[in-house]
């Protein structure tokens, strides 16, 4: 996985509550230089984009990106949240149904690798 990954929309909104506060990261993490949760330094082969973000404060566009362990534990996290509340995702029969769910695991389980 790269950070040229086709992650569905959904997915990345999912991450989005997860991300920091733009206001709060260190240049290198909030232009995608470094992991946005750790400060991993990042390179095309390593990072995964997590998309176009809008701060919520001021509006500002940016492109946060993430390395792949903690897209991993984010990806877990919301898979997790996720499943709290959705019916599909609480009954083993119907849980693959859930295309959300779904992506979360994908993710996660790909950034393990």
């Amino acid at each position: 996985m790269s950070a040229t990954t086709n992650i569905a929309p959904m997915v990345l909104a999912a991450l989005a509550e997860h991300l920091p506060e733009l206001d709060d990261l260190p240049d290198d993490r909030a232009r995608g230089r470094g992991c946005v949760w750790c400060g991993l330094h990042l390179t095309a082969e390593t990072a995964i984009d997590l998309g176009e973000q809008q701060d919520h404060l001021d509006g500002v566009r940016w492109f946060p990106r993430g390395c792949h362990p903690c897209t991993a534990d984010r990806a877990h996290r919301a898979m997790l949240e996720h499943g709290s509340f959705c019916p599909l995702c609480a009954a083993a029969d119907t849980a693959a149904d859930c295309d959300l769910g779904r992506g979360l695991y994908r993710l996660q389980r790909e950034c393990r690798r």
